[in-house]
């Protein structure tokens, strides 16, 4: 039998979208009550990001992170906490003055970026293995820092799960835990269609799984309307899954999602339809290696 089918929902990202889609949370409380709901429409893991309450601009203050953790600790809800390391790496080069940023870049140093990890020990955090081209910058996670925050994560006993944007990224994560850096059994997490990372089609979804060490767990999504072709073809590849508000802003073609149960409620419908049993948070942490609650 098939292990069931872990679904991740990313709840609200990084990403300038509050202002123009209603359904994007924002507030601690909005964020924190999202994941709960998330939860039980069938989501194991909710994974944050955090924003500014008063413009919806994305953050990274701990102590918004504390508030959401909190929220959801003290809700009593299952759903398992994965945090971002993601925020703070974005790039965007001046036009005018080299070697400066411009206007919308939020570089910030790897402690910054895992601060909130060491402070609030989240079951799983997410570490982006590499950089790339992002849209009109890039998103720069040197070896050096992708290793700064990868102790952070290490030393606070939190489960790695390891963004892969591109093959090299896999090279990178498997020196890594060649080195030790990494623990030998983290979670691998496959972006699919982020301009200009790995696209979603499925022989690079094939492709990327084959190179991954033989037992692996790992994950794909794909980004807007790849978000269920994507996730359908993860579960026949044998991953895992992400849905959310992060990574899609629309239920169907021109139809908003009015919230992240809805998208994840439809996940579980498509995986169902398959013949793939769902996830619980409990088999979700047996699967993971985490503690049980």
């Amino acid at each position: 039998m098939p292990k069931p089918t872990i679904i991740t929902c990313a709840i609200t990202g990084g990403d300038d979208t509050a202002g123009r889609f209603r359904a994007v949370p924002v507030t601690p409380r909005q964020i924190a009550d999202s994941a709960i709901e998330a939860c039980r429409a069938g989501a194991a893991i909710a994974h944050i990001h955090v924003r500014n309450p008063e413009t919806g601009k994305p953050s990274i203050e701990l102590a918004l992170y504390r508030e959401v953790v909190e929220r959801i600790r003290d809700s009593g809800s299952p759903v398992i906490v994965n945090l971002t390391t993601g925020a703070g790496a974005r790039f965007i080069p001046s036009d005018d003055a080299p070697n400066t940023v411009a206007e919308g870049s939020n570089l910030r140093t790897p402690a910054e970026r895992a601060r909130h990890i060491a402070a609030l020990r989240p079951e799983i955090c997410s570490l982006d293995m590499g950089s790339l081209n992002f849209g009109k910058g890039a998103l720069i996670n040197i070896q050096k820092h992708v290793e700064a925050i990868a102790a952070v994560i290490r030393e606070a006993g939190v489960k790695p799960e390891l963004e892969i944007f591109d093959t090299g990224h896999i090279a990178l994560a498997r020196h890594m835990m060649n080195e030790g850096l990494i623990e030998q059994n983290p979670l691998w997490q496959f972006v699919m269609g982020v301009p200009w990372g790995a696209p979603s089609d499925t022989d690079v979804l094939l492709a990327m799984r084959n190179l991954l060490p033989s037992g692996a767990n790992w994950s794909a999504f794909g980004i807007g309307a790849k978000e269920y072709p994507m996730l359908a073809q993860a579960a026949l590849l044998g991953g895992h899954v992400r849905v959310g508000l992060e990574d899609n802003l629309y239920v169907e073609k021109g139809v908003q999602a009015t919230s992240n149960a809805q998208l994840v409620e439809k996940g579980v419908n498509v995986l169902q339809t398959l013949g793939f049993e769902v996830a619980t948070p409990k088999q979700a942490r047996e699967i993971l290696g985490l503690q049980a609650l």
